[in-house]
């Protein structure tokens, strides 16, 4: 018996290729190993967006250095954005590593598969494994280029995969028992837009809201600037479309916004953000921001904290900024913000969105919210509320990818906690 294990740090859509390249080698006859040090092939599934991730994922690729030491035998392979189109410094750098292959190069690790005598594939996706919520990939790759990204040029153009080779996933994963479909894509919004048929995100949405035993339907990331009307609309007509939306605004001032190359003013995000409060009736909302952008001043901080105290998100993604080879901010920008000060504005921020999300969380004590049973963390059942929001509960009963109305007696800015309202 042959015995795998996949290592993988950053986004849902590195979570989604995982969970991918599982399936292959389960496919091969291939089962998990939960100890790396037993597994016989090792993935490393790789992000470089932030330094820190870039950092973990070379630290864990030296560690293997000594397994293969130790057993030969084992074969490492790594994807990721780790990996561009050049392999020739990682080959260098890590001789020991049996192949690099760039994110979704699926047949360059068919053909390795068929090195090592695994079965060949004709390129149909593969079905992932029962799972209650399933990450579904519908576009690949970023034609935006944010100066501060390396997405791009890692993960390539966007390129839109078929709606029928969707829904034909869907299908499949419906009736092995998954509940809800998050459909992942750098830029989302962009969907079907490089297709013939002239399909888009809303046109999908309302094709798989019609698909009998989904229950749940979300999807991200979007971006501000391609948001449509027509897609805000959609979300508020479609029942199994859920009232989150991830809209990363990145920072609150405008010259800031233009040197990131965003496409869109604040102004503009606050009239987006107002639409679609006003479409879509208690819609809770989540974003991202980078602090410390090169040139960034203390004002055009303030800026960024002004507009979190006034939207009011239901959840903030706060990173500081690092400078990533082959943007065009790590090379026309100074990085001239110092890591004590990033550190101190992201504290300050997560600090602010602490109280908020504290705050608009307690409004919730005492309500009765629909839960999607995902597992059992900390001796406890947890899963999400249609807002998203994580809810934990208690249960001698098996709740598994069930639909409960647990009713909400404790909060806190992270999560709720509940019981089962019978």
């Amino acid at each position: 018996m042959i015995y795998y294990h996949i290592w993988t740090i950053g986004c849902q859509m590195n979570k989604a290729d995982s969970n991918y390249i599982a399936s292959y080698f389960e496919g091969a006859g291939c089962k998990p190993s939960l100890r790396i040090d037993e597994a016989d092939i090792i993935i490393v599934n790789s992000c470089v967006v932030r330094l820190s991730a870039e950092n973990k994922a070379i630290n864990r690729i030296g560690y293997l250095r000594g397994l293969k030491k130790k057993r030969p035998s084992t074969r490492i392979l790594v994807t990721g954005c780790l990996v561009g189109s050049d392999v020739d410094d990682l080959e260098r750098r890590f001789p020991y590593v049996d192949l690099f292959f760039r994110p979704q190069d699926w047949q360059t690790l068919y053909d390795w598969g068929c090195d090592q005598c695994l079965p060949s594939s004709d390129g149909s996706r593969i079905i992932s494994s029962p799972q209650v919520s399933a990450y579904v990939p519908i576009i690949q790759g970023c034609n935006n280029f944010c100066s501060y990204c390396v997405v791009p040029y890692r993960r390539g153009s966007e390129i839109s995969r078929p709606m029928s080779e969707i829904l034909y996933e869907v299908n499949d994963l419906v009736q092995k028992g998954t509940m809800e479909i998050i459909l992942l894509g750098q830029n989302v919004d962009s969907y079907g837009h490089d297709l013939e048929s002239g399909t888009d995100l809303a046109g999908l949405l309302s094709e798989l809201n019609g698909i009998e035993g989904i229950a749940r339907i979300r999807f991200l990331t979007n971006h501000p600037k391609d948001m449509s009307h027509k897609l805000i609309t959609a979300i508020n007509r479609l029942d199994k479309v859920c009232e989150h939306i991830n809209l990363p605004c990145q920072s609150g001032d405008d010259d800031i916004l233009h040197r990131m190359r965003r496409g869109y003013t604040v102004r503009e995000y606050r009239r987006l953000v107002q639409e679609i409060r006003d479409v879509i009736p208690g819609v809770a909302l989540s974003t991202d921001v980078i602090v410390g952008f090169p040139g960034e001043s203390i004002i055009q901080f303030e800026r960024t904290r002004e507009l979190l105290e006034e939207v009011r998100f239901d959840m903030v993604h706060i990173a500081a900024y690092s400078p990533r080879p082959g943007t065009s901010a790590s090379s026309l920008l100074e990085d001239d913000i110092t890591p004590d000060e990033k550190k101190r504005r992201t504290q300050e921020l997560e600090d602010i969105q602490a109280g908020i999300a504290k705050e608009l969380n307690d409004l919730l004590n005492g309500s009765i919210i629909e839960v999607l049973v995902e597992g059992i963390k900390g001796g406890k059942w947890h899963g999400r509320s249609r807002s998203d929001k994580p809810v934990f509960f208690s249960s001698p009963d098996e709740c598994l990818g069930k639909i409960l109305r647990i009713r909400i007696d404790r909060t806190g800015p992270w999560s709720l906690q509940g019981r089962l309202n019978l």
